[in-house]
This record gives structure tokens, sequence and C-alpha cells, in this order.
């Protein structure tokens, strides 16, 4: 929806400007994905709308602050990950709790299955398109923001210990130094704490996804410490996971997970369920 609380004289170059980033944020409402500011950024690097620059970024959050208070875009299509307020669940009667459970009933789509999977990620910003893939095949989605602290990989492990089966996690990180240490990190702490039977793989953002989607580079962080390694092994650029097109990022998770994942049993699941569903909703007619 677009409203508008300015009335703000917008030039020529600006009106250009908001053209193409509505032009991309529609295009991406149409596949059902709302983008982060720095996903449109990177969207608007790629399809050389815009140099990428440090300026640039910050010259893209002002004029889409002027560009949705003017009423010039849409405040639906645009995301914060990070502000969000909370209220606890509650229902208008009893008759709004059942068909809350009815809508929202659940089973578990991963039982039976031989593998205990698990989607982890650095980034925040790319969750709600992970969650399309962890909610559909009912796998936990773990964000850390960077390095994951010890009392989040203790209860990593407290939990992953309970079970009988191989666990896998499914990485998702930046493709830059300490993006690719946090795959070593996650692994020597999982062992240290003492897991077995479990392998983390990386999922994206892999050299070879870089060379397929070509997406915009930043110079490698030559202050992180991991710096050196990284610019002998990989060169003096890196990328972040941001720059993927949602879509691409969706499909590469989606296609792995899938590899270690009974689609027999999980289809089973998921029939069953509807089946229940079906069955709530007779028991719901006659109450």
């Amino acid at each position: 929806m677009r409203e508008r609380f300015r009335s703000n004289n917008i030039t020529p170059k600006k009106l250009t400007y908001i053209s193409s980033i509505n032009s991309i944020l529609e295009e991406y409402s149409e596949q059902g994905y709302r983008l982060t500011l720095r996903q449109l950024y990177y969207q608007l690097v790629a399809r050389d709308f815009i140099p990428n620059r440090v300026q640039e970024y910050s010259k893209l959050s002002s004029v889409l602050v002027d560009a949705r208070m003017n009423g010039l875009t849409d405040w639906g299509m645009i995301e914060d990950r990070i502000r969000k307020p909370h209220l606890l669940y509650w229902v208008r009667d009893i008759q709004d709790a059942i068909n809350d459970t009815v809508r929202y009933y659940r089973l578990n789509r991963q039982e039976g299955q031989k593998n205990c999977i698990e989607i982890w990620t650095e980034k925040d910003a790319v969750s709600n398109i992970l969650k399309r893939v962890s909610q559909y095949f009912h796998l936990r989605l773990m964000i850390n923001r960077g390095y994951s602290s010890c009392s989040a990989m203790k209860e990593a492990f407290d939990r992953l210990r309970l079970s009988n089966r191989k666990t896998i996690i499914l990485y998702i990180g930046d493709h830059d130094p300490s993006g690719l240490d946090m795959i070593r990190d996650v692994d020597s702490r999982l062992a240290e704490f003492g897991l077995d039977n479990f392998e983390v793989i990386h999922v994206a953002l892999t050299a070879d996804q870089i060379r397929e989607f070509s997406p915009p580079p930043n110079p490698a962080k030559i202050t992180d410490p991991r710096s050196r390694w990284y610019i002998s092994e990989f060169g003096s650029e890196s990328w972040e996971l941001d720059a993927l097109k949602p879509g691409d990022l969706e499909r590469i998770v989606r296609n792995i997970a899938e590899e270690y994942i009974d689609l027999n049993l999980f289809e089973s699941m998921v029939q069953k369920e509807k089946e229940d569903k079906e069955k709530l909703m007779e028991l719901v007619k006659n109450i």
C-alpha cells in the first residue's frame, strides 16, 4: 500500500531512480518476496542502476525514505528484519481458537526420516527466504547473526545429541573471510562439545554459485584477521549472500535439502496431515 505523509518536491532524476526501485520491488512482490534494504541495493547494483559503493547504499536508504513518505513506493514491499514488535498470541473466543487449531494443525513432517536436518545461517536478512524451505519441510532454522555464541552452540549440542539420527547442518553465509570461517567454527565447536555423527554442508554462497550467478563483488575485508588466507585462495574480492536473487537462494537450499530427505515418506506425512485437517473441519462443523 502507498500512503503519503509528506509533500516534498522530488527531482526528475530522483523520480527515475524511484521508478527503478519500484520495478525491482514489484517484480519480487509478484513472486511473494519482500526485500530488505541490502537485498534491494544488490539488485540495483546487479542490474547496473548504481555502482557498488558505500555512498550509494546510504543514498538508497535516504531515497527510499523519501519515496515511501511521499507515497511513491509501497510500504509493504520492504521489510526490516531487526525492529519487530512482539505481542502474546490471543483469540476472540473459543470458536476463534478452534478455527486456529484447524488452520495451524501440523504434523512432524520429518517423522521417520533417517537424517536430522537443520538450516543454519549467519544472516538474519535472508531468514524469510529460508523459512520458505524450513517451514515446508519442517526443519529447524538457526539464525546466528555472525559467529554463534557459546550458549547457542551448547544448546544446539544438547538438542542434537538426543537424536539417534545423523545430523545434517545446511550452512548458508557470505563468501568472505569470516563467512567461510564460520563453517569451520560450527564444525569444530560441535565436535569439541562431543557431538558425533554430524556433517556441516556449505550450501551457499559457494565459489561455483558465484561463477554461475555473477553477484556483484565487494573488496575483501583486509582488516579481517582471516583475510590473508582468503585472498591467497580466492583473490581480493568477496561476495555477500544478500546479492543472490531470493528465488535462486530458495531453489539452492530446497534442492540440497531434498538430497537428504526421503521424499516419499515426507509426502505421506503431508497427505496424512491434509486428511487429519479434513477430519478436524468436520468435527468443527458439528460443534
